[in-house]
């Protein structure tokens, strides 16, 4: 399974902004988890990829009461850089 795909899993069951349970396709997640991969290699922190992956949402949706507070993000970004980023899985060496 491609790292884009494994985002999109991811966002799916996080379901941040209600889309799942909406009863949405399990792809409907796909133009954010490709919107991240590009950037996903500059997150410092896990409070920095935060940030980054509620810049996504916002840019994707355009208005935060559609995407929530920035710390609604917390489990995504805590799952994404335990998963990936702190074995350096998706970081350059």
């Amino acid at each position: 399974m491609s790292l884009e795909d494994q985002l999109t899993e991811l966002f799916y069951r996080h379901d941040p902004v209600g889309l799942a349970e909406l009863g949405a396709p399990e792809d409907e997640y796909w133009p954010e988890a490709r919107a991240l991969l590009p950037i996903l290699n500059g997150a410092t922190s896990q409070e920095h990829l935060t940030q980054i992956v509620h810049s996504v949402f916002l840019k994707q949706f355009e208005v935060e009461e559609t995407c929530g507070p920035e710390s609604a993000y917390d489990a995504i970004a805590h799952e994404i850089w335990m998963r990936f980023l702190v074995n350096q899985q998706v970081r350059p060496s």
